[in-house]
């Protein structure tokens, strides 16, 4: 199959080849709610280990630093918890889980993974892990071997099983990365941005003039929400709270967990150092069917803050009778308060090509809590 590839994300119809042809393989077997228009749902294995601290494998397999005969001799793990029949994970510790899923890549063939968009909005720091690597959530070209992932959830203590999906997985090959000018090409004929306060059905696009690039596409934060005067622009996670279990949908009062942000009199929002925080973005944003995009990471010069945890958007996001669809925003301020404003620069969105289009767009077959989301919390919560 690899020789066939030139460059781009392969869509959902290359996953279920990869998987046919066992280069993606698991046990129990993968099912079709695992695999999205240009990602695979990554799930938890039957056991999690308590670490003392993060790691990179560099020098070793991941199997060396887990089984020794003695946990209480290693240097990196306290003690292993069985998944099968779920477990407490607690806020603020290190985890490390074998994933069920193992790889085969053809030798041109990479992949990149990130947390899946529930996981990014109860603050549960997450990164995939392989073997011989010198970086997170990276898979070398060609990888053979397992994959794990490194959990630690920061502002909830959570309860996880196995076959539980926190991650996702895409696998890509060549450059695949949209240049500006193909961005600005892109906006002008299919629309990449839409205003937020319009009419959902009428909404105007960006003029080609405001729409700022800058090896990606950049996007604003939204303080002003609804024309109500005490509309809710954001929320703050709770410093104590209860156990939230992963497994149960619409189940938690969101009072119980979050803080609702009203908008300021001066459309400011004044950021503690470490509160976690859910915004969301001036813009509108649409993902054709030819493309996915990514939330790049936390840029130094925009300010001692990070602006996501989960930032991948499968094809078609945003599609359909409404015009465009907000980003949410996982927000954690670092050493120093910091004061934004609407509409400030805030983060951008990189875009990058599919290897062809999926057969289905985002939402379509299996459907999605996000796929026409506003300012939204996790699937975990009602009001």
């Amino acid at each position: 199959m690899a020789s066939d590839l030139k460059r781009g994300i392969l869509p959902d119809t290359h996953l279920r080849k990869l998987i046919r042809d066992d280069t993606i393989h698991a046990s129990p077997a993968m099912t079709d709610r695992q695999i999205q228009p240009a990602s695979l749902d990554l799930r938890l294995g039957k056991k999690a280990y308590r670490l003392l601290s993060s790691f990179l494998p560099e020098r070793s397999e991941i199997s060396t630093q887990l089984n020794v005969p003695d946990l209480y001799q290693s240097d990196l793990v306290m003690y292993d918890i069985d998944l099968t029949h779920g477990a407490i994970l607690e806020k603020g510790h290190v985890y490390l889980v074998p994933l069920l899923e193992h790889l085969s890549l053809p030798k041109d063939v990479r992949g990149r993974a990130n947390p899946k968009s529930s996981t990014g909005r109860l603050d549960i720091f997450t990164r995939v892990i392989t073997d011989l690597n010198v970086g997170f959530d990276e898979v070398r070209p060609g990888y053979h071997g397992p994959l794990y992932l490194e959990i630690v959830p920061r502002s909830f203590t959570i309860r996880v099983e196995t076959g539980l999906a926190l991650n996702q997985l895409r696998l890509l090959t060549g450059r695949s990365t949209v240049s500006d000018s193909q961005l600005r090409a892109l906006h002008r004929s299919t629309k990449l941005l839409y205003h937020q306060h319009d009419d959902p059905t009428e909404a105007r696009p960006l003029a080609a003039r405001d729409v700022r690039v800058d090896r990606g596409l950049f996007l604003r934060i939204d303080l002003e929400g609804e024309e109500a005067s005490n509309a809710i622009v954001g929320y703050r996670a709770k410093k104590n709270s209860h156990v939230i279990d992963l497994s149960k949908i619409g189940h938690y009062s969101a009072c119980d967990f979050w803080e609702p942000i009203y908008r300021h009199p001066n459309s400011t929002l004044l950021l503690e150092p470490e509160e976690f925080y859910i915004l969301a973005s001036k813009e509108r944003i649409t993902v054709p069917t030819g493309y996915a995009a990514e939330m790049v990471a936390y840029e130094a010069a925009c300010g001692e803050l990070r602006t996501h945890y989960a930032g991948f958007f499968d094809p078609g996001f945003g599609a359909g009778n409404r015009k465009g669809t907000q980003v949410v925003l996982e927000v954690r301020p670092h050493d120093v308060p910091f004061l934004i404003h609407d509409g400030q620069t805030f983060f951008k969105v990189v875009y990058e090509h599919m290897l062809e289009p999926p057969k289905h767009g985002y939402g379509a077959l299996i459907g999605s809590s996000y796929h026409q989301q506003g300012l939204t919390l996790s699937k975990h919560f009602k009001w």
